[in-house]
Order: structure tokens, then C-alpha cells, then sequence
């Protein structure tokens, strides 16, 4: 999916060359916003100071769990696992058995709640800020969304499941067969 979006990136540099630009007998290729703001190269019009535009669709594998990480998480009960599903989809699809859900709309409220309202409103403990979090979601684009959100509020050991609940689902189907 990562590869497809940043693929995506490479399509649409024509489109961003006739709206930005380039400053007509400049000769330095520098790109110049409508407004008059200078990039010094297409690259930074298209992404700022802040890096690669497929950067945001990777993530780290420190930060990365396997199915058997998180499996074995979850029996020594050494994390706490956060689901950022849909309750909906909770309902419809399934869900990881110890998780929590918190929906990732709710996810940066839920983080500064009092642990006795993240109890009553969630139905599981607060995790503290140095306790270890996996965040989960349906595919692991939510999940990654949650980890920054998390690293943003000061929660510093944190980490998710980029598979999700179908990479989870095809073990556990797998495992049964078995």
C-alpha cells in the first residue's frame, strides 16, 4: 500500500510543475508558489522541510509487532493492547481477545483522561505513559496514526500491529485448522 501511494507521488509532479511552476528565465529550477512563497526545488513544494512523502506511510520496526509479539503479549500480559476500530467493527469483523477499543477519534481524549473515566468509559485500565501499548486497527493504517498521536501526548513506549486484525484473523484460522 505504501509503495502504491508513494507511486502516486510520481504521477501527479507534471500537475504540480504548471500550477507551481518554475519562475520563467530564472534558470535555478526553483519552484514558486502562486503566492510567492520559494522553494528551492520541486521536492520541497511537493513536502516541505519535513522528508519523504512515503514517510508517513512507513513505520519503524522498533515500533513494529508480529502476530507471535503480540500473541505472546497479550498471555504474559506484558502490554496493553488498544484497538482503534469502530465499535461497529468490533461487532462486525471480530476482535483481538484482551484488546481495548478506543476508537482512534476518541484516541487523544482517552489518553488524558483520569484512569477511573478511562475505566468507566472503556472498560479497561489506563495505560500509563512508560507501560508498554500496542495499537491495533483493522490493517495497520489506523494503528500507525494512533502511535504518533500516542509519541505526541508523551506515551514513550509504544508501539503497533501493522497487520491488524486480518493478519490476526488468518493465524488464528490457521491455527485452528491445525
Amino acid at each position: 500500500m505504501a509503495l502504491n501511494r508513494c507511486s502516486r507521488v510520481g504521477k501527479i509532479i507534471p500537475s504540480v510543475l504548471r500550477i507551481y511552476g518554475t519562475p520563467a528565465g530564472s534558470g535555478t529550477g526553483a519552484a514558486t508558489r502562486s503566492h510567492g512563497i520559494r522553494f528551492p526545488s520541486v521536492r520541497h513544494a511537493l513536502v516541505g522541510r519535513v522528508g519523504s512523502p512515503c514517510r508517513a506511510y512507513s513505520s519503524s520496526p522498533a515500533t513494529d509487532v508480529s502476530y507471535e509479539q503480540l500473541k505472546a503479549s497479550l498471555a504474559a500480559r506484558t502490554g496493553v493492547v488498544v484497538d482503534v476500530r469502530e465499535p461497529w467493527e468490533l461487532r462486525e469483523y471480530g476482535n483481538i481477545p484482551g484488546s481495548i477499543n478506543v476508537p482512534l477519534g476518541q484516541l487523544n481524549q482517552a489518553l488524558q483522561l483520569t484512569p477511573g473515566e478511562f475505566k468507566e468509559k472503556y472498560g479497561g485500565d489506563m495505560p500509563s505513559q512508560t507501560e508498554n501499548i500496542i495499537f491495533t486497527c483493522l490493517a495497520g493504517v489506523r494503528s500507525k496514526t494512533a502511535l504518533d498521536s500516542a509519541i505526541s501526548l508523551g506515551y514513550s513506549n509504544v508501539q503497533h500491529y501493522p497487520g491488524g486484525w486480518q493478519d490476526w484473523a488468518k493465524h488464528e484460522i490457521l491455527q485452528s485448522k491445525q
